[in-house]
């Protein structure tokens, strides 16, 4: 088959590879489409220590069953779906409570660390577990439903935050992951959604997607009820602290740096509470639904489609960080 291979650092080959082989509990997938995920263009450089070379990366992806093991009886050739990024082992104690994304033994699809290597789906086919799989609802295409990951990355996220009715919200960073989490918290139910970023293209889809107000950092309110930080670099953390009310609550969905300062004493005197999101945990038949209903629009985010041959193209110019470029889904 066919696949994108980062064979080095900032390299990447469109090249044949083997067939993915499958277990009795897995299926093979023909890809039909997959999303570029900024986890994979930041990790392309060696920066991350996740991507490391040679490794088909692409986690965000759907398609068709084309092969099943003996052992899968949920699943048919045929069907149309997408998967978890995450394969988690099922067995371990956050597991079993059904703390998936905090699995012992996780491991995440298109990722080479120190630990694993698992090849992802920026291929003709990829091998997945039965039991990460979700079936596609007739009306979502394959390229909505490549963007199902970050969906419920932000659905998670403001789960995570209690949230009540008309709460005032604030997003800082209107990137992918922040557009998605106004969107969410505009289905949760709050009264004002502010998202803050410094480009003004930005904070202009932010007001389409829903903000009620899109504004600089130096802008920012300070008498939110709930902030979330979708950045992850130290003056986007002291905006979010900022924004908020005494007694607020913030939640850090931005992982960009390793290690951010934060104004611990504003957090102290203030009485403000901390949440932690990390990635999603069992929220994709309710993200696709909301995709299904229109009630999360992903259409406007994705900046462009294009063939896997391209991929290395594509990949370049996100890294450059090339003006109105967001979300690009390659298709095999």
């Amino acid at each position: 088959m066919k696949a994108l291979v980062l064979k080095e650092y900032n390299h990447f080959s469109y090249e044949d590879v083997p067939d993915p082989e499958i277990g009795p509990n897995d299926v093979l997938i023909r890809v039909k489409a997959c999303g570029i995920c900024g986890s994979d263009v930041h990790g392309m450089d060696g920066s991350t220590g996740r991507r490391q070379p040679p490794i088909v990366m692409g986690h965000e992806a759907a398609g068709v069953i084309a092969e099943v093991g003996e052992n899968v009886t949920d699943s048919a050739k045929g069907d149309r779906v997408t998967f978890d990024s995450t394969i988690y082992c099922g067995e371990c104690a956050f597991c079993r409570k059904g703390l998936i994304n905090l699995c012992d033994n996780r491991r995440v699809l298109g990722v080479s660390c120190d630990e694993y290597r698992c090849h992802g789906a920026f291929a003709e086919y990829v091998a997945v577990p039965q039991h990460i799989l979700y079936r596609l609802p007739d009306s979502v295409t394959f390229e909505q439903a490549a963007m199902v990951e970050p969906v419920a990355i932000a659905v998670h996220a403001v789960e995570r935050v209690p949230i009540s009715l008309n709460d005032t919200a604030v997003v800082v960073g209107a990137g992918m992951i922040g557009l998605l989490v106004v969107q969410a918290l505009q289905a949760k139910g709050c009264g004002r959604i502010i998202a803050v970023d410094i480009e003004d293209d930005k904070l202009a889809m932010a007001r389409e997607l829903g903000a009620d107000e899109g504004v600089k950092p130096d802008d920012c309110p300070e008498d939110a009820d709930v902030a979330f930080e979708v950045v992850g670099i130290t003056p986007a953390v002291q905006t979010a602290v900022g924004c908020l009310r005494k007694g607020g609550a913030l939640g850090l969905v931005g992982n960009l740096s390793p290690e951010v300062e934060l104004p611990l004493q504003a957090v102290v005197t203030r009485q403000l509470t901390l949440y932690g999101s990390c990635a999603s945990c069992g929220e994709y038949p309710a993200c696709l639904d909301m995709i299904a209903r229109g009630a999360i629009r992903v259409e406007p985010l994705k900046s462009a489609t294009a063939p896997l041959a391209e991929g290395a193209e594509r990949f370049e110019r996100l890294y450059k960080r090339e003006k109105g470029l967001m979300k690009v889904v390659l298709v095999p």
